[in-house]
């Protein structure tokens, strides 16, 4: 079921034509379990991280792991402008209050940033950290359990299906 979203019928296509032409690891473009949840922990860490050019963070970190890509890119844009000031805002509150600072009332103003950034620089990546560990680890680990509870499922309904076929005959 979860599995069958990233699955889908292996043609040759434009796509196979672009990855043998500029050498691009399969891996890298892999819908398997592993591929795939990967791809969800590296794009949502990288996500919840308030720095510019997030998605190069993510190509980044390809040599070193093996992930969908394109599923780690398109989650980095889960951090878009209309999420940004809610999601930054509440990882400063989440660090202020773990390292136990009183928060600032927040403005939306350039001139507020510039003059209190200090102020909000620690709680700010304090609340990040706690946020991009603990929803990617969870994210991660989630799809991965429905992954494999689906594909004991379709396994389970194959073997029903086969036992009704016997008792039919």
């Amino acid at each position: 079921m979860v599995r069958r979203v990233f699955k889908k019928n292996k043609k040759k296509s434009n796509l196979d034509k672009f990855i043998k032409k500029y050498h691009i690891p399969r891996e890298y473009l892999s819908a398997n379990r592993k591929a795939i949840t990967r791809g969800l922990l590296v794009g949502i860490f990288w996500g919840f991280i308030p720095m510019p050019f997030q998605m190069l963070a993510v190509l980044a970190m390809t040599p070193f792991f093996k992930f969908n890509v394109p599923i780690a890119i398109s989650m980095v844009w889960l951090s878009n402008p209309v999420t940004m000031p809610f999601m930054y805002y509440i990882e400063y509150l989440t660090g202020a209050f773990l390292l136990g600072k009183p928060h600032l009332h927040v403005e939306l103003t350039i001139e507020w940033f510039q003059n209190n950034i200090g102020n909000i620089f620690i709680p700010l990546y304090t609340g990040t950290l706690v946020y991009a560990i603990f929803v990617s680890v969870g994210v991660y680990y989630g799809v991965n359990w429905l992954w494999i509870h689906s594909v004991r499922q379709e396994k389970r309904h194959a073997k029903r299906k086969q036992n009704a076929k016997k008792k039919k005959s």
